[in-house]
């Protein structure tokens, strides 16, 4: 998968919400409401990261869950960077 450009990164931000870039990274803080929740949200994304063989970094803080996604091989952000934050805030949803 090959790095995108500033202009594709910028187009594939705005279509995230609450998705905002840090240098090479795209960060989203997700709030729950139970600590164990965010627990069931991170085991729920850890999975579907490894089928797709691509793992954010995960920052747990209490209720207060951090997600930061990045294409180390790419030496940037990717189409699939952009596409797991979908997903992510998809499943986010349930809870």
């Amino acid at each position: 998968m090959n790095k995108l450009t500033e202009a594709e990164r910028d187009q594939a931000l705005a279509a995230l919400s609450g998705w905002q870039l840090d240098g090479k990274f795209i960060v989203k803080r997700y709030r729950f409401q139970e600590f164990l929740k965010g627990i069931d949200f991170v085991n729920e994304i850890a999975q579907l990261s490894e089928k797709k063989n691509h793992h954010p970094f995960i920052s747990i803080d209490y209720k207060l869950l951090t997600l930061k996604l990045t294409s180390w091989h790419a030496g940037g952000l990717t189409a699939l960077d952009f596409e797991l934050a979908k997903i992510y805030d998809s499943i986010y949803e349930k809870y």
